[in-house]
């Protein structure tokens, strides 16, 4: 697993089809301003000084909250398991559906 890929949201995103016709870096070394625009997700995390969103006692917060019951982003848990797995050292993913 390629750590730099782990998103702060809990997304895997080293498997993205975005990944390489955008020569997306990932949100950690694009400091969260993406292809697509600045993400809050990890605008909010890297301000906190934080790996990953699971590093954070509010979790999940409304951001996470509404990103995950997204209709068109959404996961059925994905991410909040992933989040709770690379937080507690493993760094098994489940992919988003």
């Amino acid at each position: 697993m390629d750590q730099s890929m782990k998103a702060m949201c809990g997304t895997y995103c080293g498997e993205c089809e975005w990944k390489e016709p955008c020569n997306c870096p990932g949100c950690k070394a694009c400091k969260s301003k993406m292809f697509w625009g600045e993400c809050d997700k990890a605008k909010c995390c890297i301000s906190k000084g934080y790996e990953h969103c699971g590093q954070c006692e509010e979790m999940p917060c409304q951001m996470l909250s509404d990103l995950f019951a997204d209709q068109e982003h959404g996961d059925n848990g994905a991410r909040l398991r992933n989040l709770k797995n690379w937080t507690d050292g493993n760094d098994s993913y489940e992919k988003l559906r």
